[in-house]
């Protein structure tokens, strides 16, 4: 296949057509004049402001320059409303995982772990149920929620389990790790 025909397969593929002198006609009717600009090279994926084919390609930009906002990240409050009022969902979160790590330090390690479990889990309830919560939405709403719950159950799982005097006794735990080390 000669490089003409190339690219007069690769116009029809992309919805034009490619006249007998090369040039790329369009399906609209585009007088002559400007069929004669016109030519095509690669695969087109829609014409521009002007009307001319842009080129399309495949490959990934080497910077990105903007990303799309995750579903359900627009503010919690109206735009006039002070900052900490915006974000208040994951301020919320945010506070009881602060108070959680500071009854931690303060020698309350069970109580302290257990209360940044369950603020994650709040965060998954916040994410599950309000339409905006600002910056609390990082990606999709699906895995935000699932990455929330997840981590929040493991994390109240594993204060509740903690020695000594556990909360939470799995039978089947002492079985699967029986290499360490127990009282009984």
């Amino acid at each position: 296949m000669s490089g003409a025909d190339a690219e007069a397969e690769e116009a029809r593929e992309s919805g034009a057509t490619v006249a007998a002198d090369g040039a790329a006609e369009k399906p609209d009717g585009v007088d002559a004049e400007s069929q004669a600009e016109v030519v095509v090279r690669d695969a087109i994926s829609a014409p521009d402001v002007d009307g001319r084919p842009r080129r399309a390609t495949r490959r990934f930009p080497l910077f990105t320059r903007d990303t799309a906002r995750p579903e359900g990240g627009g503010r919690a409050a109206p735009r006039d409303a002070p900052a900490p009022a915006r974000q208040w969902p994951v301020l919320a979160v945010l506070a009881t995982v602060g108070l959680g790590l500071l009854l931690t330090a303060l020698d309350q390690f069970r109580y302290g772990t257990l209360l940044v479990g369950l603020a994650l889990l709040a965060g998954a309830v916040l994410r599950w149920l309000l339409p905006d919560v600002g910056m609390l939405a990082v990606r999709s709403r699906f895995t935000d929620i699932a990455t929330y719950g997840v981590l929040g159950t493991a994390i109240v799982l594993l204060a509740m389990m903690v020695q000594p005097n556990p909360w939470l006794v799995i039978p089947f735990l002492k079985d699967t790790l029986h290499f360490t080390v127990s009282s009984s």
